[in-house]
């Protein structure tokens, strides 16, 4: 169901670009920040280094000038819970000082600020007391984190994301402090989940309280899963990785609810993962005022047998193709290539109509705005003579923005667009090899040259596209 007439983009629609703080600010241990579990892993592969990444800690009044040049209606930052808390526990003066700056001078130029509470850093210190996100003390310290960001900053900012992709990052434990010895990793992601959602609630509940204008909603990871092919068992197979990968956590954060297949799934292999009603009813109590999701490819799923051995997924971090470990799961699903769809050199499939798929999906789930909070080409860009030539990116942006204009005629509301990401930053699977932005940050992994911005070619044409509230897309 194709349209002859689109809707236009929202009168209010949020053009934006987004960041993270670990990727983007350096200054790692400046100003009384202290160590992040991000920090911890510096120096752990050939790019991972967040001391210096793209120096937006000393350059934001620069980089927010390029913002208000490209005409962003609205700006995705990440507070750095460390650098509010270097320990977790004692407030430090000179981080809250930091946002505050950073926010009045978005302000400053009619750029709205979203902020993500958590992007994946917590305080290493809160990974030694207790293993972070596996202990229930975490919610109490998250909330505590939280209230603060509310209280300071909450008359200026208007719009708050709480976990960023909560879902995903159980897929991948080292994202945020690894599973602790001896633990079953399947018993890790569960309990993780569990204390996630709680801390999710008692922070959308604490945020409606100290600020009722503002709006504030979780945000997923979405790879929306095909069948392999339509043998049915490929199709149950797409609709386990639906349900296991992005229904059963969303579910519980925005209805406070447990899908039973996967409360089943755990029981016949000796986990019981269901929650206590009193759990139950405190995360029904938060009302989410938006979902936020990330979409970047979609995913193909395959028939899985129990007898199969369990492989869990992992990063394409040579930038070559064919190099991701696809996850197989025994009795759920494995992972399997898309042949109608092009790859970029990390194996993420290039899937436009997924946007609008996810859209659609989502909507009709939950009945809730939604806000897509990253999408993006990771690429090799090269700068030449001060210009980048990234016609693949513009290609990139432009059909998943037509989609999404498709997806809004359809009916679902689309609060705003926020691509990953506004500059170049420290890529989590490739560093400064596999670049974002629409701004061209002149450094490599092993050399920091001159940190000097460049826009690149995408920078003019979503400037244009901005200008003209989406109506070049249908020229185009």
């Amino acid at each position: 169901m194709d349209h002859i007439t689109l809707k236009p983009f929202p009168a209010d629609f949020l053009w934006g670009a987004a960041t993270a703080a670990y990727q983007v600010e350096g200054a790692y241990l400046e100003d009384g920040k202290g160590l992040s579990v991000q920090d911890s892993k510096n120096h752990s592969n050939a790019f991972h280094d967040t001391s210096v990444t793209s120096d937006h800690y000393h350059r934001y009044q620069q980089d927010v000038a390029l913002m208000k040049e490209l005409g962003l209606k609205s700006y995705r930052l990440s507070i750095s819970w460390p650098r509010l808390y270097p320990d977790g526990k004692t407030l430090n003066p000179q981080g809250v000082a930091f946002y505050h700056q950073l926010i009045d001078e978005l302000l400053k130029n009619q750029i709205t600020p979203l902020v993500t509470l958590y992007h994946f850093d917590h305080p290493q210190a809160l990974q030694d007391a207790y293993a972070g996100w596996y202990n229930e003390q975490m919610i109490d310290d998250f909330l505590r984190f939280a209230t603060t960001c509310f209280t300071e900053y909450g008359h200026k900012v208007s719009y708050f994301m709480t976990i960023c992709e909560s879902n995903n990052v159980v897929l991948y434990p080292d994202l945020i402090g690894g599973v602790p010895t001896g633990i079953d990793v399947e018993r890790w992601r569960f309990q993780v989940n569990r204390v996630m959602a709680l801390a999710n609630a008692k922070v959308i509940n604490c945020c409606h309280r100290l600020l009722p204008q503002a709006k504030i909603g979780p945000c997923i990871g979405y790879a929306i899963a095909y069948p392999a092919t339509c043998d049915p068992n490929d199709v149950m197979a797409a609709l386990n990785e639906d349900e296991f990968r992005t229904f059963y956590p969303l579910d519980l954060l925005c209805l406070g609810r447990q899908n039973p297949t996967v409360i089943n799934y755990f029981s016949e292999r000796g986990l019981d993962i269901r929650l206590a009603q009193d759990e139950l009813d405190l995360i029904a109590s938060a009302k989410a005022d938006f979902i936020a999701f990330n979409y970047y490819q979609s995913d193909v799923a395959k028939y899985c047998s129990q007898h199969q051995i369990q492989t869990q997924p992992k990063f394409n971090l040579a930038g070559q193709k064919g190099r991701y470990v696809y996850p197989q799961f025994p009795g759920l699903y494995a992972g399997a290539s898309n042949p109608y769809l092009e790859r970029s050199d990390w194996d993420w499939e290039i899937d436009p109509v997924g946007i609008r798929l996810a859209c659609r999906k989502l909507y009709d789930r939950y009945q809730l705005p939604l806000m897509i909070t990253e999408n993006g080409l990771g690429a090799y860009d090269e700068l030449v003579d001060g210009q980048v030539a990234d016609d693949y990116r513009i290609d990139y942006l432009k059909k998943h923005l037509q989609q999404l204009q498709l997806a809004i005629s359809d009916g679902v509301p689309v609060m705003g667009y926020y691509p990953w990401s506004f500059m170049d930053l420290m890529s989590t699977s490739n560093g400064y090899n596999k670049r974002y932005g629409f701004v061209y940050v002149d450094r490599t992994d092993t050399d920091l040259k001159t940190l000097q911005r460049y826009k690149k070619a995408s920078f003019y044409w979503y400037q244009q596209v901005i200008q003209s509230h989406g109506q070049s897309l249908i020229s185009q």
